[in-house]
């Protein structure tokens, strides 16, 4: 792999997901593949070993991307990293108008609902839904629309030439969505060979037997790992049976491995996703 990555993302650029990638690899040259659908992400870096993909696994209101544990799964790819972006909503719009000359707002139904206050507080806005927040700012300037506004980050209000009539319009000043960095196997070994993990995910499968929950989390804690999230999925085709999603922090890595040996033989099926150094927050 050259020194230049290429980060695959669901999105156009000034997307979210584009943030993130730049804040993961910050101080890195990286180019950008956007993708339509997140489907589509998983399926290109799977196709080719010389890239990496950036994709959202969980959000402090929305939750859990459900479908995204899936493909992650199903994908075979390992987890290089993880970045926590805090996201920031602005109204942006073509230059010399200000916010009384808007009478449309676009963005991505989340985004809206996400800037509720803010459209409560200004009536005279009417919130039109589109696909998402990147492309809402790229069609208000393509199209030239006067009197027409987006909700985006700073990135996208800067790629397309808009500019910002009102900045943090979120009402939730404390949203963030976590992002993974995934890769192939030898890609990602040879990203982390410098680093030292202190994280990991897992995937376990377990018995449908009562207690079987209870016996692995019990193991977990007398090894001291430090157990940040837990998501159960079912198990298509396996009514009633479910597959768990575990994420650890731990301080001692010889310490994580003796908890994976004993908890192993209470499993059907464990798989280490990726083990990777806690990401960075950017505020």
């Amino acid at each position: 792999m050259g020194t230049r990555k290429k980060v695959v993302i669901q999105g156009i650029a000034g997307c979210f997901h584009d943030i993130a990638a730049r804040e993961y690899f910050r101080g890195e040259e990286i180019d950008i593949v956007p993708c339509d659908h997140f489907d589509k992400l998983f399926e290109t870096v799977c196709a080719n070993k010389d890239l990496l993909g950036i994709v959202a696994i969980e959000n402090t209101i929305a939750g859990s991307l459900l479908q995204n544990h899936t493909l992650l799964a199903d994908s075979g790819l390992r987890i290089a990293g993880e970045q926590k972006l805090r996201i920031k909503h602005n109204l942006v719009a073509l230059p010399d108008q200000d916010i009384t000359d808007i009478q449309e707002v676009y963005s991505h139904p989340i985004a809206l609902m996400q800037c509720q206050n803010f459209l409560k507080e200004n009536r005279h806005l009417k919130a039109v839904e589109y696909d998402d927040t990147a492309s809402s700012a790229r069609m208000v300037a393509e199209q030239k629309l006067m009197g027409k506004a987006a909700i985006c980050g700073e990135l996208a209000a800067e790629i397309y030439g808009l500019e910002i009539l009102a900045k943090g319009i979120e009402t939730n000043k404390r949203n963030f969505t976590r992002f993974l960095v995934v890769g192939d196997d030898e890609v990602v070994e040879e990203m982390n060979r410098k680093k030292f993990p202190n994280k990991a995910s897992l995937l376990l499968v377990l018995s449908h037997e009562e207690g079987s929950l209870a016996q692995i989390l019990s193991i977990l804690s007398f090894y001291k790992m430090n157990l940040t999230r837990i998501q159960s999925t079912p198990i298509i085709g396996r009514e009633w049976e479910y597959q768990f999603y575990i994420d650890l922090q731990f301080e001692k890595y010889q310490r994580y491995e003796e908890a994976l040996a004993a908890v192993r033989p209470l499993t059907n099926e464990m798989r280490v996703l990726g083990e990777y150094e806690v990401g960075r927050q950017t505020i």
